[in-house]
Order: C-alpha cells, then structure tokens, then sequence
C-alpha cells in the first residue's frame, strides 16, 4: 500500500527514476480501487434501474484523477531503465492502431518488467540503492559522481613490512618486522 500511496504523493512527477515495485504495485492497486467502484456501480444498477448509474461517477472521476499519476510513474519507470519517456508516449499513440497496437503493448510491457540500470544514469541514482543516491549528491569521497563508473576498489599492501598481510599464511603483518609472526616467512 505504501508504493501506491507513494505514486500519489509523487503525482505530475516526471522526473526521476521508479523501481518495478513502485510501478507494478502502484497498478495493482490501482486496478484494484477502479474494479471496486465499478463493484458499486454494478449494485447501483442492479438496485435502481432509473438512476443506478449515479454510482458509475466515483469510476470515472477516479480514472480521470488517476490518468497523470500513472503516466508519470511509467515515464520514471522507462528512465529507470535509461529510456526516455518520449518513448512510452510514442508506444501510447501507437497503440491506437489497431495491429501496431498489439506490438506496442508488447514491447511496453517488456520495458516494463526490465531490472533498471544498476548504476546511476542521466535520470538519478538508482533508486533500489538509496544509501547510494544520498552518497552521490553529497559528493562523499567513494562515492563515483552520477554518468561516471566506480573507481577500482583500493589494493591491499601485500608483502611490506609493517603492512598488509603475509604472503605464505595470510595473516596481518606486524609493524617493523621482516618476518611473519605466525609462520616465520621472510617478507
């Protein structure tokens, strides 16, 4: 409920990048509320067949307040996986042909479930890793800046006297001295 909720509290909000979860979630509830209300409505008619369609109101204010929300979570669900969301509105008018429109539900579809890049991209750090995300925009040392790979991870001093560890045993070095002291091999 919280990804749902989450998308709300986000609703015009293009930009940025959405996890899996936070999209497919934020359908299944929503395709939940909209299946209820029509629940109601179908009660509505069934109890008055004169005005019963009153109850089918609450369905469509809901599907129209739930147009942008939706578009905007697919959108930072295509950037996630580094597409632009120029690209989910060409899939969407495509769809409108009858058998372009198979395809291109297809192919959005595809984009949909897709794992996001693992790394940060040109839309955000990715957002399964938000420890990440907070170490790239405070500029922490370690931490690579946003479109640039992770430095190599630092070597360990191997094999110098008073550092790292021994070669033959692998056990840590003492400070100073030329020997191990656990297997008494010359470093």
């Amino acid at each position: 409920m919280d990804w749902y909720l989450m998308v709300w509290k986000k609703y015009a909000e293009f930009d940025g990048r959405a996890r899996r979860t936070e999209y497919w979630m934020f359908t299944l509830f929503n395709s939940l509320a909209i299946l209820a209300l029509c629940a109601v409505g179908g009660v509505g008619i069934a109890m008055s067949q004169d005005n019963g369609w009153v109850l089918f109101i609450p369905v469509g204010i809901y599907g129209l307040a739930s147009v942008l929300p939706s578009l905007a979570v697919a959108t930072r669900r295509f950037h996630d996986i580094g597409k632009s969301g120029w690209i989910l509105l060409l899939l969407i008018v495509l769809g409108v042909i009858p058998v372009v429109g198979f395809i291109t539900a297809i192919v959005q579809l595809v984009f949909l479930c897709t794992d996001g890049e693992p790394g940060p991209n040109q839309y955000g750090p990715n957002p399964k890793f938000p420890e990440q995300a907070a170490g790239v925009i405070a500029g922490y040392p370690g931490m690579p800046p946003m479109g640039f790979p992770p430095p190599p991870p630092p070597q360990p001093l191997v094999g110098q006297p008073g550092y790292g560890l021994c070669r033959s045993c692998g056990a840590m070095l003492e400070g100073g001295s030329a020997f191990c002291t656990k297997c008494g091999a010359h470093i």
